[in-house]
């Protein structure tokens, strides 16, 4: 298959976690649960919370500041904002147009995407393709997230997963020189509605408004089936790591870096054998951020680019599962 070129690239990178760290032994406190148990079935040792006062669109500010200043651009130069979450500030209006309003971005038409831990892969996708039809020439793509404000801390299976956090990045149209051009080569996304109910949140939409039993019943919290999840998150990344690679025209071992979502170390293992990658060769953090769903590979990203683990004409594959099922899946040549 012969490379496309590449119509937009990452000029900047922005995280932004909230302080207070939450380790294992904070767990161990309240359920039944001890950090060799958590550390052997997820990886994780600790993970970001934030506070009662501090909002998605907190977040997403300040990340969105880091990129900005990286790409060494303004909020005003912003065509579009486009903005992967599960955990919305609130319904209406979007969190992305909240964001807009207090960067001051007036230019940028705004919106958030709905694709649970593939969101920022899902935003990327979505503003590459206002690049290449000519609607955006620069566009601020986040995934930002509040988890814990939707995880049951009574539930010990999924309390001690989540974490919260936002990363950002500017994307900007590029004219490809040379044999070796520079940006997005390659993008792809999936879903899968059947397998809705491994992950999911039964109660607090319109189907099933937030009401006194919703509460009682706690179903309005994160619901999962883990050994279900598993299996079909192992599935569809592996799927969406061939197909990547496939459409970007290279072979996996020209691959620098694998930045997968951190959901759980088994499953980072498992996609990066079915890839043909040494752990070497993939990024890890989940230890220190939990899943931190769409806000988990921008954040990765931005720690193997400040560790100098992607440099100019690095091929980094970025690969992500989550609730819907929805996966996706991008390779880019950095620079």
């Amino acid at each position: 298959m012969t490379m496309r070129r590449p119509f937009a690239r990452l000029t900047g990178l922005g995280v932004a976690v909230p302080e207070q760290v939450v380790t294992n032994a904070w767990f161990e406190e309240r359920l039944d649960t001890n950090d060799a148990w958590i550390v052997e079935r997820t990886g994780i040792r600790e993970r970001r919370h934030a506070g009662p006062d501090q909002s998605v669109t907190d977040l997403a500010r300040i990340a969105s500041m880091g990129a900005l200043a990286q790409a060494g651009r303004s909020p005003l130069d912003l065509d579009s904002i486009v903005l992967g979450t599960a955990t919305p500030d609130r319904l209406l209006p979007s969190t992305a147009c909240d964001l807009q309003a207090v960067l001051g971005a007036n230019h940028a038409a705004a919106f958030d995407v709905s694709a649970a831990c593939p969101g920022f892969l899902y935003a990327m996708t979505v503003a590459e393709g206002l690049i290449a039809s000519g609607q955006s020439e620069r566009s601020l793509i986040l995934g930002a997230e509040k988890l814990t404000c939707i995880t049951d801390f009574e539930d010990r299976s999924t309390a001690i997963l989540f974490g919260d956090g936002a990363g950002a990045a500017v994307l900007e149209r590029t004219e490809p020189s040379g044999d070796r051009p520079r940006g997005i080569l390659s993008t792809f996304i999936g879903s899968d509605g059947r397998l809705a109910d491994l992950l999911y949140r039964p109660g607090g939409g319109a189907a099933h408004p937030i009401s006194h039993a919703v509460v009682d019943d706690r179903s309005h919290f994160l619901k999962m089936q883990g050994r279900e999840v598993f299996k079909a998150a192992v599935r569809s990344m592996a799927d969406a790591c061939d197909e990547a690679i496939q459409r970007a025209g290279i072979t996996a071992d020209q691959i620098d870096l694998l930045v997968p979502h951190q959901a759980n170390i088994r499953i980072i293992e498992a996609t990066a054998k079915h890839a043909g990658m040494p752990m070497d060769r993939v990024m890890v953090n989940v230890d220190r951020y939990g899943n931190t769903s769409s806000a988990s590979i921008p954040i990765a990203l931005d720690e193997a680019l400040q560790q100098g683990r992607i440099g100019p004409d690095s091929l980094v594959l970025l690969v992500a599962f989550g609730a819907g099922f929805t996966w996706a899946s991008a390779v880019i040549r950095w620079g």
